[in-house]
């Protein structure tokens, strides 16, 4: 007998996978450039020229043997040093080597996060829509906890704080936030984390014990119009912070990043520790070595981000234009619109039609909505947009 909850996974694939295979078979029929494949964000800007040439130095000047074999299980001390000095240099924060536990992307860091804080099948850990969709799948089969979702707040995706006062409960272990936001785009304002930080503040003392914020921030680097992303962790002592390159530098294949444990947390030392755990049950330890070396050179450094604002733009003013109703998105790069039908899978389903990927908002929790990544060539955004007029018109628009 297998694991049959795990077994259901492995033969349904995510639907965002789903549509990317899709995209890959329809290509062999039709060509790759006749598929505006907008289901999956894997940037298509490539990565800054400090890391091929951090690449090529780390491995035509060291020794191959440290180069490509095992570094500490929560990565090379001097590697960890160098992000902390980055986060102290940008943030005016006071971190060290011993405040980093390095990772293969950002899935690791929430899953080990998930996995340290989880002490019963009794915790639960809040999640608002619109979410990643495998925070559930991370909380309730990596973890073997609770999700417990939190409707959207339609009119600006930010938090329900109606709701999330209802269901906070002694039983609440975590919250998580990711801002800027996948699949909407937006950033949470000072504003926004303000209140949330005081009521968690609030709960904690009321509850007796810590309430967790994890903060998912692979997409902090990309933000729009100057606006300012506040650094989450110095507003809320006891928040956990999960990181990934793969947006910034453009490195999601080379799964690197991070979980920073920040010294104000609570019993800062066990919660440490427990990370380090976690990464050893879940076989996290020692994140590729190479990478963690061209992180560590290449830590203010970003790929040309400027080509995401600019496909941006023509998806906004485009798809408004003809009649979507979409939230300017502040960061990331996606779009969450509102479908022209109810039946977010029936649009997206008719969509395929002209070849056009889209991922249905339900499997984010908001339906009635589709996700763009508009990760692509702008080429591809702009021969995209006739299409989407014609899908338009099918329903009178």
């Amino acid at each position: 007998m297998l694991n049959q909850n795990v077994l259901a996974l492995g033969k349904k694939r995510s639907t965002i996978r789903e549509i990317f295979e899709f995209g890959n078979q329809r290509a062999k029929i039709v060509g790759r450039e006749n598929v505006f494949d907008f289901s999956i964000g894997n940037p298509n800007v490539p990565a800054p020229d400090s890391v091929q040439q951090a690449i090529c130095d780390i491995i035509n000047t060291q020794n191959p043997a440290s180069v490509h074999g095992y570094t500490s299980a929560q990565g090379a001390e001097d590697n960890r040093t160098a992000i902390a000095e980055s986060l102290n240099a940008r943030f005016g924060t006071d971190y060290s080597a011993k405040n980093l536990y390095l990772t293969a992307g950002a899935a690791a860091s929430i899953s080990i996060c998930f996995k340290a804080l989880a002490a019963s099948s009794e915790d639960e850990f809040i999640v608002f829509a619109p979410y990643f969709p495998e925070y559930q799948v991370f909380i309730e089969h990596g973890a073997g906890a609770k999700c417990v979702l939190i409707s959207a707040q339609i009119q600006d995706f930010q938090i329900n704080f109606e709701e999330l006062e209802r269901k906070l409960s002694p039983h609440t272990k975590g919250v998580v936030i990711n801002s800027p936001n996948n699949p909407s785009g937006v950033v949470y304002s000072d504003e926004t984390i303000s209140r949330l930080s005081a009521l968690l503040n609030k709960k904690t003392e009321e509850y007796g014990h810590p309430i967790y914020l994890i903060s998912d921030e692979p997409y902090r680097e990309i933000i729009y119009g100057g606006i300012e992303i506040p650094f989450i962790a110095p507003k809320y002592k006891n928040t956990l912070v999960c990181y990934s390159y793969s947006k910034s530098l453009s490195l999601p294949g080379e799964r690197i990043g991070y979980v920073l444990v920040p010294n104000t947390v609570d019993n800062f030392q066990d919660v440490y520790a427990a990370v380090c755990g976690a990464g050893r049950v879940l076989g996290y330890v020692c994140a590729p070595a190479l990478f963690q070396r061209v992180i560590a050179r290449c830590t203010a450094d970003t790929a040309d981000l400027s080509i995401y604002e600019e496909n941006r733009k023509l998806l906004l003013e485009g798809l408004t234009s003809m009649g979507y109703n979409c939230i300017k998105p502040e960061g990331a790069f996606y779009l969450f619109p509102q479908t022209l039908e109810a039946n977010d899978y029936a649009f997206c389903e008719r969509a395929k039609k002209y070849d056009l990927l889209l991922v249905p908002g339900t499997d984010f929790g908001v339906p009635g909505h589709m996700r763009i990544s508009y990760c692509v060539q702008t080429e591809t955004v702009q021969r995209a947009l006739p299409l989407f007029e014609k899908l338009a018109k099918e329903y009178g628009l």
